[in-house]
């Protein structure tokens, strides 16, 4: 009960929603000690302060992120999207190496893959990812949570499989890092923005590689990836950092100010009790639409439902105060630890009739 009561203290102290918003899976929610840490970094910029302490942030969200992902926080980079992450994984690969992918998954995972024009890029049903990977297979890529419908991938029989056959995986954990807890370890590379579930601004994503790097080269290397940065300004930069740090992007100051603070806040709460939370809203909600003779995409444990045939009531509902997304024609709500049962109860009376 104490625990329980210190999580909804928690969460009550640092959001303050104006609507039922059920779509974390597009932005997460700001919490208010980000909030204060944004506008302070825009202060000290704008009182021409040192901007160490902003510097510090970034790697304050790097160590914050590798014990959220269960690494050391020499295997984490820090960047500002999963599209540039995987173009870097995308780059170190032979021609005509086949990549293995979900269907429809999300195409910062995918595209980057594509426009290389001369890998073999083969998509399948997600339940059959683990059974289709073979012997040729170079990379496995896949979004741990399926952005548009939330249905969870089989990461450790995919890991098996990848094992097996020699393969090696790239794992998305965008709309899984948060609530879902991460086993980053277990896979070659994997990746995942700020703004959704760990509830930071935009401009930050993290990658993840293996301690030898694993055959990437930092092909959008910059000053900040030196091993000594300020020493790296000018010229081909003289020394790599010895650590994932060589695939770091230029990053953007106030976001890893504002997301160091929302990264605090994940960890104060814990992300199993986080996953707790989240799941038995998204629960609820299934059973209230199995009760309105609805039937969701099926994605057992999974934070986000997916309703296929009511996505046409998105405007409705956002113009209730209710928000969720369309998605292909499916009816998106995400649940995440600011949501309460009122939240649930809300949707699904919005949705009767």
């Amino acid at each position: 009960m104490e625990t329980t009561q210190t999580f909804d203290r928690l969460v009550r102290a640092e959001f303050a929603p104006r609507s039922t918003y059920l779509n974390t899976a597009s932005n997460g929610l700001l919490p208010a000690r980000t909030v204060a840490a944004l506008h302070e970094a825009a202060v000290l910029r704008a009182e021409g302060r040192p901007l160490t302490p902003l510097h510090e942030d970034v790697e304050a969200c790097r160590a914050a992120y590798a014990r959220l992902a269960g690494v050391p926080a020499t295997r984490v980079a820090v960047g500002a999207s999963v599209a540039a992450h995987t173009g870097v994984i995308a780059a170190s690969l032979p021609a005509g190496a086949e990549v293995l992918t979900a269907e429809d998954d999300f195409t910062s995972v995918l595209n980057p893959f594509h426009v290389r024009g001369d890998l073999k890029v083969r998509a399948v049903p997600l339940e059959r990812i683990a059974e289709s990977v073979r012997p040729g297979t170079a990379l496995v890529a896949v979004s741990a949570a399926q952005s548009a419908d939330g249905r969870v991938a089989d990461l450790a029989a995919l890991r098996e499989a990848a094992r097996e056959h020699g393969a090696r995986t790239y794992v998305d954990f965008s709309q899984s890092a948060g609530w879902l807890p991460m086993t980053a370890d277990a896979f070659d590379f994997s990746a995942s923005v700020s703004f959704k579930w760990l509830l930071g601004p935009h401009g930050a994503a993290f990658l993840v590689v293996p301690e030898d790097f694993g055959g990437l080269t930092p092909v959008l290397a910059g000053w900040v990836a030196g091993e000594a940065p300020w020493d790296s300004c000018y010229g081909p930069v003289q020394e790599l950092a010895r650590s994932a740090r060589r695939f770091d992007l230029t990053p953007a100051l106030f976001t890893f100010a504002g997301l160091r603070r929302s990264l605090e806040l994940i960890e104060e709460l814990g992300v199993e009790a986080v996953h707790a939370h989240d799941v038995a809203l998204a629960d609820r909600f299934r059973a209230g639409l199995a009760d309105l003779g609805h039937t969701p995409v099926p994605a057992p444990g999974s934070a986000i439902v997916s309703v296929p045939g009511l996505g046409t009531r998105q405007r409705e509902l956002s113009r209730e105060g209710i928000e969720v997304s369309d998605r292909a024609g499916n009816l998106r709500a995400a649940f995440h630890l600011y949501n309460t049962t009122d939240d649930v109860d809300r949707l699904l009376g919005a949705l009767t009739g």
